[in-house]
């Protein structure tokens, strides 16, 4: 009998286990039953007469048939050497299967002979083609060895051998041209046939309360089932287990770090956060203050916050943090925002000084008698200017760091760090923000505040996302305008674009501003953009335009006559300030850009954005790009420019965009559009999270039951070893090192 510990070797062969490795990093018994089918045949392998062959190249097909012609062949390039091609029945289009080794197969596979072949597809001048697929000769159980050994477990013969294969709901595993999806079934089989009876993993109670199959059942079920109500049983038990698992590992580790020791900071009424809420020139929103409320108070405790801020662009969450990270202040530490651009940091920095006023003059002329200093590093400035800076931060003088990447590194040293703030924290990974929170003294874990602007969809919150808890803003600030959104189909109605342009003119003649923003640089640049289906792939359109070639006809066409600026993120950072100062200041009236100004920037004045090529950009960042207007007092206009047919896919995804400012409405669409290893990604792992049965749009009052279990049982056995089971694919120090790479 064999264990889920097992290596392979022993029971399926050294051949087969060194390719189930070297091929799918399959290593044990437990990795290989986990190693779920992608699909289920449904009749795909008795393909008969007749029968419609609508198949894409590369497609896996089994077909059972008879050879109606077998011809021996030579090759005519090199050493020649024999290979047999076969046609397989009377079909269309005309099937052909090549065997490279026709010495030994031409007695076997001859004209009249009924066989089942099973491969991908290929097509040549029209004809389908298989490549040295797995065969069976039905009469006598013969052929390639996974099928041969599925046939010799069975006491039938010719076509009734077919019941092995023909159940409705046969395995398709992922697979390649090295190893198939009957040597990978074959594996499987031989390896349940011996497997002992796998222990439960989760509480009995909960299994009888939920009606769910055992481990074990399921286990099997889910490669063996012969009905299609124990299949659909078998995937919902193991939907729970990959929600149960995914929320164990993030209830270690929210759990590990309720003992760490925060630093208190009790609000004080005589300190820089009572006196920038005394000189805010705007009133905070209901929502603004309900947040601070609970951050501020989070913030006077011992336990180290985390906690994420979600909001819609241009929701104050900037105000939020700066008046959180001056209670810090006023109890003695230092702060650090960790910006992903070093446009966003620079905008930070400009914006929370401007704020600040004489708050931020530490020891400068004009500053406030309890004022602190705010300090920028990024990693363009110059040797002596980054000493200057660290010096500053070491010393304590700078209340607020305001830094990208670079204030991961090592020569970085705080005086007394006691909260780390994260913009935009899709950007960066847990390993990055807690490289980042280990600069403080000994002892202290500092509080932790992460930003975004893309709303989190609920389920997203609780995976992604789950070892922090979530605060929203869903009111912008009073005075916002409205932001009009249409989609131009180029192709359809060209004049459409000219009169975007004409637009633009329009408003910089009323002493207004545009932003132009294209997908991509120059032709040397790779896409950036949300990665397109199949059948998006094969929709027609000439390539992207760059934005490099953009500026250059919107000079000299129909913008001509206007101060155009260009932004993109292979400028020299001197370079992207002096463009962005500019603009800032009104003395660009048109910046054409790429997506670098996606997050942060903020110029109130302007009022229009273009943006080419719209189908290129994901829906999350199509709803950041139109953030960066309808930041001021006058009504704005976001146009949305595609090549693409208004029926596609993508006209139909951008119609979306266009038909709502809600970004939660449009984080929930963009969660419906990717798959889970979009979403979760590299995000919280060393590699991609893969939830075969697991879905983030559809399930979660399954991730909602799952969080609730785990914290239960954490709370009874912390180290309880059925979840360790089922959290290994997500923290097993091997293979994910608990969900902190990123």
């Amino acid at each position: 009998m064999a264990s889920l510990n097992d290596r392979l070797p022993f029971l399926v062969g050294d051949k087969a286990a060194s390719q189930l490795e070297e091929y799918f990093g399959i290593r044990t018994v437990y990795d290989l039953v986990r190693y779920f089918p992608r699909k289920y045949s449904d009749a795909m392998t008795t393909r008969g007469e007749g029968e419609e062959l609508d198949l894409e190249e590369g497609e896996h097909v089994t077909f059972v048939d008879e050879i109606t012609r077998a011809e021996p062949r030579w090759t005519t390039r090199g050493s020649r050497r024999e290979y047999l091609v076969i046609t397989l029945g009377h079909r269309r289009p005309k099937v052909t299967a090549t065997f490279f080794n026709a010495r030994y197969l031409k007695k076997q596979l001859t004209a009249g002979t009924r066989v089942m072949l099973s491969g991908e597809v290929g097509y040549f001048k029209g004809i389908m083609q298989l490549t040295h697929p797995a065969f069976l000769v039905l009469d006598s159980g013969k052929g390639t060895k996974s099928l041969a050994a599925i046939a010799a477990a069975s006491t039938a013969s010719g076509d009734e051998l077919l019941s092995e294969f023909e159940r409705d709901f046969f395995p398709i595993y992922p697979a390649n041209s090295k190893m198939q999806t009957w040597e990978i079934y074959a594996c499987v089989r031989q390896v349940l046939a011996v497997l002992d009876p796998v222990a439960e993993t989760i509480p009995n109670w909960f299994v009888r309360e939920h009606d769910l199959m055992s481990e074990d059942e399921a286990l099997r079920a889910v490669h063996l089932a012969e009905t299609s109500i124990d299949r659909t049983r078998a995937i919902e038990r193991l939907t729970y287990d990959e929600a149960i698992g995914l929320q164990w590992g993030l209830v270690v580790r929210r759990h590990s770090e309720l003992s760490d020791s925060g630093p208190p900071a009790p609000r004080r009424d005589d300190g820089l956060a009572a006196a920038m809420a005394a000189q805010l020139p705007f009133e905070l929103t209901d929502g603004q203050r309900e947040v601070l409320g609970v951050i501020s108070a989070e913030l006077t405790a011992t336990r180290p916050m985390n906690r994420m801020l979600q909001g819609e662009v241009g929701s104050g969450k900037t105000i939020v943090s700066v008046l959180a990270m001056l209670q810090m202040i006023d109890a003695g530490y230092q702060c650090a925002l960790l910006a992903p651009t070093e446009v966003l940091a620079a905008q930070h920095a400009q914006s929370i000084r401007a704020m600040l006023g004489p708050l931020a003059l530490a020891g400068q002329l004009g500053g406030a008698e309890q004022a602190t200093r705010v300090a920028l590093l990024t990693g363009s400035m110059s040797a002596q200017h980054k000493r200057e800076v660290r010096d500053e931060v070491a010393s304590g003088a700078a209340g607020i760091v305001i830094g990208t990447h670079a204030l991961l590194q090592d020569a970085v040293e705080f005086h007394r760090l006691g909260m780390v703030v994260v913009d935009e924290q899709h950007r960066f990974g847990v390993e990055q923000r807690d490289r980042l929170r280990a600069k403080a003294p000994d002892g202290i874990t500092p509080h932790l505040l992460v930003m975004t602007a893309t709303p989190i969809p609920r389920t997203v919150a609780l995976t992604v996302y789950g070892d922090l808890e979530t605060s929203t803003l869903r009111e912008l600030p009073r005075g916002r305008q409205p932001i009009t959104s249409n989609t131009i189909f180029v192709r359809q109605k060209p004049a459409w674009l000219d009169r975007a342009w004409a637009r633009i003119v329009e408003e910089v003649k009323a002493g207004r501003q545009a932003y132009v923003v294209a997908s991509r640089i120059d032709e040397d640049d790779t896409p950036t953009s949300a990665k397109k289906t199949k059948k998006e792939a094969k929709e027609p359109g000439p390539p992207p335009t760059t934005v490099v070639e953009l500026f250059a006809r919107l000079q000299r066409g129909p913008l001509t006559g206007l101060r155009l600026g260009l932004m993109h993120g292979r400028l020299p950072s001197e370079e992207k300030d002096a463009v962005m100062s500019a603009f800032r200041a009104g003395e660009i009236d048109v910046l054409v850009c790429t997506t670098v100004i996606e997050v942060g920037v903020d110029v109130p004045n302007a009022t229009v954005m273009v943006v080419m090529d719209a189908d290129r950009f994901g829906i999350s960042q199509l709803h950041q790009l139109r953030g960066r207007i309808g930041r001021g007092e006058h009504p704005s206009l976001c146009l949305l420019a595609t090549n693409l047919p208004e029926q596609s896919k993508a006209g139909q995804r951008l119609k979306a965009v266009a038909a709502t400012q809600d970004g939660f409405a449009l984080a929930d669409l963009d969660l419906r559009e990717r798959s889970e290893g979009d979403v979760l990604g590299l995000h919280q792992s060393g590699r991609p999270i893969t939830l075969r049965f697991l879905s983030l749009a559809e399930h979660y009052d399954i991730i909602r039951t799952a969080r609730d279990l785990c914290e239960s049982v954490y709370d009874h056995d912390p180290l309880d070893s059925g979840m360790a089971v089922l959290s290994a694919p997500f923290i097993d120090a091997d293979r994910v090192q608990f969900l902190e790479k990123s």
